[in-house]
């Protein structure tokens, strides 16, 4: 594995309300367009965050001018921001939105962690659908939450299974002002009729002395459909990160086979499943090396072969590394400059990492063209 190319998708504007862009998302459609989003702000967490669109008809070589499809999203009456945006194609042409919605208002000036009690702003998940490939949008729909989910995180892009079942993955929190302890755990929702209706919660990550958590639950469908997670895993005793795990679920996302540690730690990004089999996971070594690192897996359940490793990119300011309280870790998360690397299987068998980097100043979108 080689990378043939690197370049940018966007570029930040320091000193504007575009100074930090993070969150990417690439999408293949059939039609062989390739649909970005981002999220840009004049930092990493404010109340004027929009989410971006870009495009590219030549396979990531270019990328478009930035595009804003929505702005003053409201839900129940109040104003809020979207802190991510995936997409997913249904079927040619046809693409569905799921977006994280922050409530702005409820707690007025408030960033989105409170590093005191662990709890996180109100968030809704929304979904819109679009018949042109992006072009145009329904209006928004927020997908019902039950109460013991909290503040829902939407952690992956929705995925789609032969059978046309939609399967979305949510990772609980805990309002505001909480004070109990934080019984953290990520969860499928399902939808058989294209998203306008779900059932669940299926528990998929959960550690029920509460001392694991799943943060960031990563999912991939093989070509066998079946689904892999990989989970960022942090140890709230010894409060430190330990290696991801990965799980497998062969119906769905209803059942689950016992987790396998892969053997490498931190925050892993969404997989890119190839038509052959293999699957190629990208993932940040911030405690380590302060790099991104990938590698290729011969099958969905195979070890990921640390001779195809690659550094995509190498952080030059490291942060502080020290192991820290998590609600420490989770308010230093705004502090962090380059990371949530994203993979996409292109039409042509190549694979696009997407990530952010920068510095406090500005955050880019880089990306980087792997050839396996």
């Amino acid at each position: 594995m080689e990378i043939i190319n690197t370049g940018y998708i966007s570029r930040a504007e320091p000193g504007t309300t575009r100074a930090c862009i993070t969150f990417a998302a690439v999408t293949a459609l059939a039609d062989g367009t390739l649909l970005a989003t981002a999220r840009a702000g004049q930092d990493k967490d404010c109340d004027g965050e929009l989410i971006e669109f870009y495009r590219s008809n030549d396979n990531g070589q270019s990328w478009s001018k930035p595009e804003i499809p929505f702005r003053d999203v409201m839900v129940n009456g109040h104003l809020g921001t979207l802190k991510l945006c995936y997409l997913t194609e249904i079927s040619p042409g046809h693409v569905l939105a799921a977006a994280m919605w922050i409530d702005r208002e409820a707690h007025p000036g408030k960033p989105l962690f409170n590093s005191d009690t662990e709890g996180c702003l109100p968030m809704a998940i929304l979904l819109a659908d679009s018949h042109d490939r992006g072009q145009s949008w329904s209006p928004w729909r927020q997908v019902p939450m039950p109460d013991n989910i909290g503040p829902p995180s939407l952690t992956n892009p929705i995925l789609k299974l032969a059978n046309c079942t939609l399967a979305m993955s949510i990772e609980t929190n805990k309002h505001y002002r909480d004070t109990s302890k934080w019984k953290q755990k990520a969860v499928f929702f399902h939808s058989t009729d294209l998203g306008q209706s779900w059932t669940g919660p299926v528990s998929v990550a959960e550690d029920r002395t509460a001392r694991i958590f799943n943060w960031d639950l990563r999912c991939g469908v093989g070509v066998d459909d079946r689904i892999a997670t990989f989970a960022w895993t942090y140890d709230t005793e010894a409060e430190k990160y330990v290696n991801i795990h990965r799980r497998i679920s062969g119906d769905g996302g209803y059942s689950w086979d016992a987790q396998v540690d892969l053997g490498f730690a931190d925050q892993a990004g969404p997989p890119a499943m190839l038509a052959d089999g293999r699957v190629l996971l990208v993932w940040v070594d911030r405690f380590g090396d302060q790099c991104i690192r990938a590698r290729v897996a011969p099958a969905i359940d195979a070890p990921f072969d640390a001779d195809s490793e690659v550094v995509v990119y190498k952080h030059q300011t490291p942060p502080d590394a020290g192991s820290r309280d998590m609600g420490d870790l989770l308010a230093g998360m705004e502090m962090w400059s380059f990371g949530l690397p994203y993979a996409t299987a292109l039409n042509d068998g190549d694979v696009l990492i997407s990530f952010y980097a920068g510095n406090s100043q500005a955050m880019d979108i880089h990306f980087a063209r792997l050839r396996l």
